[in-house]
């Protein structure tokens, strides 16, 4: 390696550990020796930013990252979120506010959606994903290239 330390490049399997935190300081996710982040960088299996931020680092090598929510899980969108009549889901359901339901459109989509909010004639879901809108900072540390 002419004394150079390998640093992490594309096409690099890495193994990572992190703690990720929100604005307020609560953990939202984390990986650690029990249960490392592993993945390749250039294959998209995780944040570009997060790629970005890999790679050059060397195994050891620590570092603090912000990923602004654009380059993340995106903004909060209105759009995503659809109020329906109660009577739209079977009766003997029980649905409670925090579920998640998958809800089919136009007899072919399939999208995952979480109950907000729910009254006697409707429920209100959010297809946002739970992170949108949310900064995400993470302590990572790169562990191992290759």
């Amino acid at each position: 390696m002419n004394g150079q330390e390998l640093t992490a490049k594309e096409g690099d399997r890495v193994t990572v550990h992190y703690i990720g935190t929100l604005d307020n300081g609560r953990i939202f996710d984390q990986a650690d020796e029990d249960r490392p982040l592993v993945f390749t960088i250039g294959n998209d299996e995780v944040f570009p930013a997060l790629e970005e931020a890999i790679t050059g680092m060397r195994a050891g090598e620590v570092r603090n990252l912000t990923i602004p929510a654009s380059r993340a899980f995106g903004p909060r969108r209105e759009k995503n979120i659809l109020t329906l009549p109660r009577d739209s889901f079977p009766p003997e359901r029980d649905i409670r506010v925090g579920e998640k339901l998958q809800v089919e459109f136009g007899g072919e989509q399939q999208l995952v959606m979480r109950v907000m909010q729910m009254d006697g004639d409707t429920v209100a879901l959010d297809g946002n994903h739970a992170l949108a809108g949310c900064d995400l900072t993470f302590a990572l540390k790169l562990v191992k290239i290759g």
